[in-house]
């Protein structure tokens, strides 16, 4: 298969409208064609592409930034001599400026199909200033690496903020190109805004189900991304930000584990199973300890779960990593009523609500796991409408298969 970089680089007629025009590039270091040649380079010394400015977002350009939550500056390219220009900084949105630096945007970022991956909402803040500045948008697209499943609350009205560009759910089984389309229509957007389609992805075949195994390395498109099995577990376990738990930064398995020093494992996963075990389907849940060397728990001996996503036993279908870490939420809830779960700090340039809520665009998830009365049919109820709507209004923008 190929991705819209390649597709790009190698067909003359797509790269036909960028002549004479200015051209930037959107991208982060999974940014790489299939000779694994970061696609900036790739561009400078491709006719007919004349390169004027490029962007970064989280984590930058290049990947100087290794934790969460860490700004990266502007820089010149000592290479081409053209600015970088960081969209995690002293901006997240793209000043005028910036703007005027060129007349086409490329974008080429790998996302991992997560609603709280923010480079969703530097998309959308892109297309937002392109919109108001008379600019083009190209998406060259790449997979979803999650594949096309849709799980999750859809973010409710007034919680948009960095990690939250919009109503979707926490899964929402589109490409980034895909995506871009559904922004323009939601928000009404007038801009010159085009797709270099992929050829050949097909998200429903294994073993990828999503990601073209066997085709395509996997490059980290954030520091703590580091495979397609943390991509799949991803939307249940980037919750683990808003809580006091680890999410296995500092080990070598980030957000494919969690736990805490003060917990016992074995009798979460009891509890899970006894509580919901429907919500368990697809992977294997592996009691573990784990000593992180940095972030939350740093130096401490953490009793946990590894969420298991790699061997015979993965269900695709049946995997439902939101509901997973949802569960798990609970079960801690039961066994220890007065644990300090929720964590309260700033979060992703919000101050004044708690990052838990941040993460599922509403208090809902939160206020179900702390009421000692509600059951998983209450959660299911509200989950499953959100979901089934969400997959009506998607049908129109799925460009594969």
């Amino acid at each position: 298969m190929r991705f819209g970089i390649d597709r790009l680089l190698a067909e003359s007629d797509l790269r036909r409208p960028l002549a004479g025009r200015r051209v930037a590039l959107l991208a982060h270091p999974a940014s790489v064609t299939e000779r694994f040649q970061h696609s900036l380079d790739a561009l400078a010394a491709t006719d007919g592409v004349e390169l004027t400015a490029a962007f970064g977002p989280q984590h930058g350009l290049r990947g100087d930034k290794q934790d969460n939550m860490v700004e990266s500056p502007d820089f010149a390219d000592p290479n081409l001599g053209i600015p970088v220009f960081s969209l995690y900084g002293e901006v997240r949105r793209p000043t005028p400026a910036m703007m005027d630096t060129f007349d086409v945007l490329l974008i080429d970022l790998q996302d991992l199909g997560c609603r709280i991956y923010t480079f969703i909402t530097t998309l959308r803040y892109v297309l937002e200033a392109a919109a108001e500045h008379g600019k083009a948008v190209w998406v060259l697209d790449r997979p979803n690496p999650a594949g096309r499943p849709v799980e999750g609350l859809r973010l409710r009205e007034g919680w948009e903020s960095f990690v939250g560009a919009g109503a979707l759910p926490m899964r929402h089984g589109l490409t980034l190109g895909e995506l871009g389309q559904w922004f323009v229509d939601t928000l009404r957007l007038d801009v010159d805004y085009r797709v270099i389609d992929m050829q050949g992805w097909q998200p429903e075949q294994g073993p990828g189900f999503g990601w073209p195994l066997g085709e395509r390395s996997w490059i980290n498109p954030s520091p703590n991304a580091p495979n397609l099995w943390m991509a799949r577990a991803y939307a249940g376990t980037v919750m683990l930000e808003g809580t006091t738990l680890s999410e296995g930064r500092g080990t070598t398995r980030p957000l494919e584990l969690f736990g805490a020093p003060d917990l016992d494992a074995v009798e979460i996963l009891e509890t899970m199973r006894a509580v919901a075990p429907d919500w368990l389907g697809g992977c294997r849940l592996r009691p573990c300890w784990f000593e992180p060397t940095f972030h939350k728990h740093a130096g401490a001996l953490c009793s946990g779960l590894q969420i298991h996503v790699d061997d015979p036993a993965y269900d695709h279908a049946a995997f439902r990593p939101w509901r997973l870490q949802t569960l798990a939420f609970k079960a801690i809830r039961r066994l220890y009523p007065d644990y300090p779960l929720w964590r309260d700090f700033a979060y992703e340039y919000e101050f004044d609500r708690l990052p838990i809520d941040l993460i599922n665009g509403s208090p809902l998830l939160r206020e179900w796991v702390d009421d000692p009365r509600a059951e998983t049919g209450d959660f299911d109820r509200l989950s499953l409408a959100d979901e089934a709507a969400w997959r009506e209004e998607r049908i129109s923008y799925l460009r594969y298969g």
